[in-house]
């Protein structure tokens, strides 16, 4: 086989982590089991999961060439099975934030016999003769049963010919791919080339600046040769090193061999010919080696202290910069007008950007002006604190706690006081009293989405179906299939108002109506939006709220109205979810930086909530009168109280 790896702008999303691991039989027995190849990508990762594909890749590739005398097949199911239950182990740890964001694709090729499985949306085409095909199509529909857990289904097999291409491609590359036409260009290929690849890409490189994923090509060829991987990212320059610049001298003085000195001739067997001045010649030209040495390390040295003194030179500098800032934002606060906090806000957040550098370098600064910076750093934090709002909560109040083997929640609605856990990977529902007494609803089907609906619950069960659960019944009930929209709709998120209801495409950036007929019957979808939006989650409150990355738009009868890009510390990194509804204000959580955020709806800070036991934030829901939240945090459910 030829291994190609291409991976494109791998740290442009913070909260995106991907990589390929190849292995080829390494001796006689290994040669049995042939190669595995995997790819996986996790997103909305938690810094504690920075190495959970590496870990999940070692465990299946050690099992798979465990038992060398088994078959392949025979060898990926036990690695499965092991991986299996490896995740089921860190799911009953309380780590479910893998959960419906690990996409991991395991290839095993032998004689040109392929075994493959995969979960998530990650890609594999067969690239044959000119023709591309979908060959994960059998895999595509099912679902992660979680009792006993099992994310990855049973294997797919096929036997494969010479010059065959697989190409496996993160979700984003695919669309890109198939948006672009570059699988049909590959296609045409007689046999791929990674230089007319390359080439293909350079012609759109700009827009592949906004492209962050994988795409492993394997060749299938009798030799076998592992290509290396490639990072395709935006070129940046290298910074300049005295390290460097010493580098060739250093090597070039650890390559000196010790001078050897010729052996002198006994007494007796002297002639007149003496070799002593060669050797005092020899003496000398190590002796300037010596020296040549002992000036590199002083100047070395010296170019250190210089290079020191300018460091601390230009961070003093900064420092003056932000006590500036510091001192200008003071003067607007004393103005007490939402202009002026917004004013000082602004400035104080430049000071924080500036000083970052400073405390990432603060082991290799001297003692006294780290006294400087961190008093600095203290007085921009108060301040940002108190003017965004940010309460910091040490030990948030517990409210539940699951546990692993008897449900796994993913999302949560609240009604009069009772909480309705569910999840789209298993059945039945999970009912909390405002007393935490636990009720099973049992049901056969599996929701995806819910909204309130008067005095019930929706449920929307992909791809069309929904059901509804009335307060005080013992479970739901299904109503009707909706009509569907479009070929190849999906659905991310769904809410209601005065009985219409609205779903969120965000593959296809549309909103799409159901406008309500009453009886509990709706008519045919409409597209709300006049063009194709960015987003991740909306809410109704007769406007419709659409949140991106960083922001919120506000539309109105399929018009957009304003875009809010809120000015609050911490600068926002990646939101997840919205919700409004008569209430005056928008809460927006944001599971990386371990938050909820309230604004009023003119975009202006209400309160913040921070913790870092908000570390798997999955979901949440407003009470009625808006005076509590509960935050659903892997297997555990926190509530905050607010105050009048």
């Amino acid at each position: 086989m030829q291994i190609f790896e291409f991976h494109f702008n791998p740290n442009l999303k913070p909260d995106l982590i991907f990589d390929s691991f190849c292995y080829e039989p390494e001796n006689i027995y290994e040669r049995k089991m042939g190669s595995l190849y995997m790819v996986g990508l996790l997103r909305n990762i938690l810094p504690k999961n920075l190495h959970f594909l590496e870990r999940l890749q070692k465990l299946i590739k050690e099992r798979y060439y465990l038992r060398t005398i088994s078959t392949p097949e025979k060898s990926l199911r036990e690695s499965l099975k092991e991986a299996n239950e490896f995740l089921e182990g860190v799911l009953k740890k309380g780590d479910v934030s893998w959960l419906g964001n690990l996409n991991f694709v395991v290839i095993s090729l032998k004689d040109f016999k392929l075994n493959f499985t995969k979960v998530g949306g990650i890609k594999i085409f067969l690239l044959r003769r000119g023709q591309v095909t979908d060959i994960d199509k059998k895999l595509r529909f099912q679902d992660i049963e979680p009792y006993p857990l099992k994310v990855f289904p049973n294997l797919v097999s096929g036997k494969l010919a010479e010059n065959d291409l697989i190409l496996v491609l993160t979700k984003e590359v695919s669309e890109f791919f198939q948006t672009e036409g570059i699988l049909n260009e590959i296609a045409k290929f007689g046999r791929f080339s990674s230089r007319e690849f390359k080439e293909i890409l350079e012609e759109k490189r700009e827009m592949l600046l906004h492209v962050s994923g994988i795409c492993l090509a394997i060749v299938l060829t009798k030799e076998v040769f592992l290509g290396k991987k490639e990072a395709i990212l935006p070129q940046v320059k290298k910074e300049f090193s005295l390290k460097e610049v010493f580098k060739p001298i250093f090597k070039f003085v650890k390559g000196l061999k010790k001078p050897v000195l010729p052996k002198i001739p006994k007494i007796g067997a002297l002639k007149p010919k003496l070799t002593v001045p060669k050797i005092k010649v020899e003496l000398n030209k190590n002796l300037i080696l010596v020296l040549a040495l002992i000036l590199t390390l002083i100047l070395g040295f010296l170019f250190a202290q210089l290079e020191e003194r300018q460091k601390i030179k230009t961070y003093q500098k900064d420092l003056e910069e932000i006590e500036e800032k510091i001192n200008s934002a003071e003067g607007f606060l004393i103005l007490e007008t939402p202009k002026t906090q917004a004013e000082a806000n602004s400035l104080l957040k430049e000071g924080w950007d500036k000083i970052n550098p400073i405390l990432k370098d603060v082991p290799n600064l001297p003692g006294p002006f780290l006294t400087q910076v961190f008093d600095l750093r203290d007085e921009i934090l108060d301040k940002l604190y108190t003017l965004n709002k940010l309460e910091e909560i040490e030990k948030p109040e517990l409210f539940f706690e699951f546990k692993a083997e008897k449900f796994i929640p993913q999302k949560f609605l609240v009604l009069k006081d009772n909480l309705y856990f569910f999840s789209p990977y298993s059945k039945n529902l999970f009912k909390l009293d405002k007393n935490k007494n636990e009720e099973f609803i049992l049901t056969d089907k599996k929701f995806n989405l819910a909204t309130a609906f008067d005095n019930s619950i929706l449920f929307f069960s992909k791809p069309s179906q929904i059901f509804l659960l009335k307060f005080g019944e013992d479970k739901p009930n299904q109503l009707t299939a909706l009509e569907e929209p479009y070929p190849d709709f999906n659905f991310d998120d769904f809410t209601s108002f005065k009985g219409n209801l609205y779903f969120f495409d965000e593959k296809a950036g549309q909103i799409i109506g159901y406008p309500y007929l009453g009886n509990f019957q709706w008519g045919e979808p409409r597209f709300w939006l006049k063009r194709s939006i960015v987003g991740k989650s909306i809410s109704v409150d007769g406007s419709v709220w659409i949140l991106d990355k960083n922001s919120i738009s506000k539309y109105y009868a399929g018009v957009i109205q304003e875009k809010i890009e809120p000015n609050i510390f911490p600068s926002p990194k990646e939101f997840s979810k919205i919700f409004t509804s008569s209430l005056p204000y928008l809460y927006i959580l944001e599971p990386i930086q371990k938050r909820i955020i309230i604004l009023d709806k003119a975009g202006q800070i209400i309160k913040q909530f921070q913790s870092d036991l908000f570390d798997n934030l999955l979901d949440f829901d407003v009470s009625e009168n808006g005076k509590t939240i509960w935050l659903l945090n892997g297997l555990k459910v926190y509530q905050i109280e607010l105050l009048p």
